[in-house]
């Protein structure tokens, strides 16, 4: 049975009736006997657990549904492999020194 939220604007009075769908609204305040007692509106008190539910598998703006844990297991894990830098020379090494240029004192003949 649903539990509903009553309130009296003349005591100020708040309380909550468990009452069956079919039943009539409560008419008249217990603590003051108004007859202005009203039903409240208020939040339902349940939540959507488990799978198919919005804010289980679509959250994140994605338009794919969730993806099961025996899926992502069975694929194999994608790698971006970035190229390892050039090893730097030991410093221990000596660096050769650069070629000599090449120069050719006579020109060249025809």
């Amino acid at each position: 049975m649903p539990i509903y939220e009553y309130a009296c604007p003349e005591c100020g009075a708040q309380n909550e009736h468990m009452q069956k769908l079919a039943d009539a609204p409560i008419a008249a305040c217990p603590a003051c006997g108004s007859g202005k007692y009203f039903k409240k509106i208020s939040a339902a008190g349940f939540a959507l657990k488990g799978t198919g539910w919005y804010a289980t598998d679509f959250k994140g703006g994605g338009s794919k549904p969730a993806e099961s844990k025996k899926e992502a297991e069975s694929k194999p894990a994608e790698t971006t492999a970035t190229p390892a830098p050039a090893p730097a020379p030991a410093p221990d090494q000596p660096v050769p020194p650069p070629a000599p240029a090449i120069s050719n004192p006579e020109p060249a003949r025809p």
